[in-house]
């Protein structure tokens, strides 16, 4: 039962989970994070950690449009394994729905 990040990520990029995570399963976008849920072991102590609440585990129904999505980009990313300071306007796209059509990018984090 791998963990994923959702939609919920982009924009924001709290990076909160990553600083937690025993096994630097998370992996930067330009303006989101994923799991590689090949990576993950299921500890969930990233789920917490998240102020968007972007993170579920694989059992939720909510994750599994994002289970391809987080093995997609897990394979193109690179890893993040330390804090960083979330996007400078994640506090104004907290909680805004429906991110992912209008918002994602699929360029790799810096």
């Amino acid at each position: 039962m791998p963990y994923v990040v959702t939609e919920a990520c982009i924009k924001c990029k709290y990076t909160d989970c990553v600083e937690v995570c025993p096994v630097d399963c998370f992996y930067e976008g330009e303006n989101t994070l994923v799991i590689h849920p090949d990576e993950c072991i299921d500890c969930g102590v990233c789920e917490p950690e998240c102020p968007a609440e972007a993170i579920l585990p694989d059992t939720d129904p909510r994750a599994e449009q994002w289970l391809a999505m987080n093995r997609e980009y897990a394979g193109q990313w690179p890893v993040i394994n330390r804090r960083k300071d979330p996007l400078p306007d994640a506090d104004d796209w907290k909680g805004v729905p429906d991110k992912f059509a209008q918002h994602f990018s699929p360029k790799p984090g810096k």
